[in-house]
């Protein structure tokens, strides 16, 4: 069973940067996609960004484009966010997630990290 876990959460100022990891462990781990989700207080999840874990390419929400940047580390098996230029309304729970190659659903999640940004 894969299990991921997120780290590098926090509380910032508007204008700073925080950096996210996801960490996978267990069975040997082949996604399709990894990516970033996040949910703001009172709001569904959003998809935030996502990375081809084989080919590296890239995909963003528009509302992070030139601001986030997701990468990966294959030898590793973890994934990460860097969080430039941030916003009050990127504060939330930043999610990873990994899409199972197969049914090409995001079917494994780690636990969240809090993100906060104050004005």
């Amino acid at each position: 069973q894969v299990q991921l876990v997120e780290s590098g959460g926090g509380l910032v100022q508007a204008g700073d940067s925080l950096r996210l990891s996801c960490a996978a462990s267990g069975r040997t781990f082949s996604p399709n996609l990894m990516g970033w989700f996040r949910q703001a207080p009172g709001k569904e999840r959003e998809f935030v960004t996502s990375i081809n874990w084989r080919g590296g390419y890239t995909y963003y929400a528009d509302f992070v484009k030139g601001r986030f940047t997701i990468s990966r580390d294959n030898a590793k098996n973890t994934v990460s966010l860097q969080m430039n230029s941030l916003k009050p309304e990127d504060t939330g729970v930043y999610y990873c997630g990994a899409q199972n190659g197969l049914t090409m659903r995001y079917d494994t999640w780690g636990q969240g990290t809090q993100v906060t940004v104050s004005p």
